[in-house]
């Protein structure tokens, strides 16, 4: 596989007209480009700033887990975001940002008939909250974001998205719940050009967030709500999730027939 290449990635970037995304980095290898994006918030970089590397020798997911990220394969990519809304009112924009990655990626794998470029078959694209972009049920993306609050404002959000793009295998340990682009028969679609695409949806999204928080998004969360409807077990709530609030809690119904919201946790599926 070739190297990531930053300069094709701005011409991809100008040619769909995006301003999001500059300036913009790309490294041929970092310990991980949210610590990139982070350490260049802190130093003043703007609204927009892209950080990209062709590989991570120490990428992470939430809760610190490693992602996987060998060189050549996929995408590694965080941007500097600064919202002007409460700090009390960002959390939801994680949601927000899994929305953005899923919409590129359901576009690529849309059939011909829907105006899509890729010809991919039809797979189900959906939102796993609260950052996970399945695709036929496996994950195809992961979207870790890292706030730096100052007292009751936001000094910055951190947003980093690994993609699975061109990769035919996993570790053993990810092989039977993750895929890639190529796995679900996408494949030749130049990594920049997803690069631009993701920085569009990406600069987009925040946009829309900063105007209106979850609501203008309230019909793509319905619909893309992986969790719904499954019996799961989430900080230490059991029941069927039920759906995700206007703050963008995930709701769970238990047998008693509370309807309970869950503002943080990770998710466990229980089979029936």
């Amino acid at each position: 596989m070739r190297r990531l290449d930053g300069e094709a990635i701005e011409r991809e970037l100008s040619r769909l007209g995006a301003s999001f995304g500059r300036p913009l980095a790309v490294a041929a290898e970092t310990s991980s480009t949210n610590d990139d994006a982070r350490s260049a918030a802190a130093a003043g970089a703007p609204h927009g700033a892209a950080f990209l590397a062709d590989a991570q020798t120490q990428g992470r997911g939430r809760g610190g887990r490693s992602w996987h990220s060998p060189p050549g394969e996929n995408l590694y990519l965080s941007v500097v975001l600064r919202p002007r809304v409460p700090a009390t009112r960002v959390a939801p924009i994680a949601l927000v940002m899994g929305l953005a990655v899923a919409s590129v990626v359901e576009r690529r794998l849309a059939p011909p008939s829907r105006g899509a470029s890729g010809g991919g078959s039809i797979v189900e694209v959906r939102l796993k909250w609260p950052n996970d972009v399945l695709a036929g049920g496996r994950k195809l993306a992961g979207i870790l974001v890292e706030a730096q609050l100052r007292g009751e404002s936001v000094s910055s959000v951190i947003v980093g998205v690994g993609l699975n793009v061109h990769a035919s295998s996993f570790p053993p340990d990810l092989s039977a719940r993750a895929t890639s682009l190529a796995m679900l028969g996408i494949d030749g679609v130049p990594r920049e050009l997803l690069a631009a695409e993701l920085l569009q949806a990406i600069g987009d999204a925040a946009a829309r967030f900063e105007a209106g928080e979850l609501a203008p998004f309230a019909e793509d969360l319905a619909r893309m709500d992986w969790l719904r409807g499954r019996r799961v077990e989430v900080a230490g709530v059991i029941g069927v999730a039920a759906g995700i609030d206007p703050d963008g809690h995930l709701l769970v119904r238990g047998a008693d027939g509370v309807l309970r919201a869950v503002a943080a946790g990770e998710v466990s599926v229980i089979s029936s």
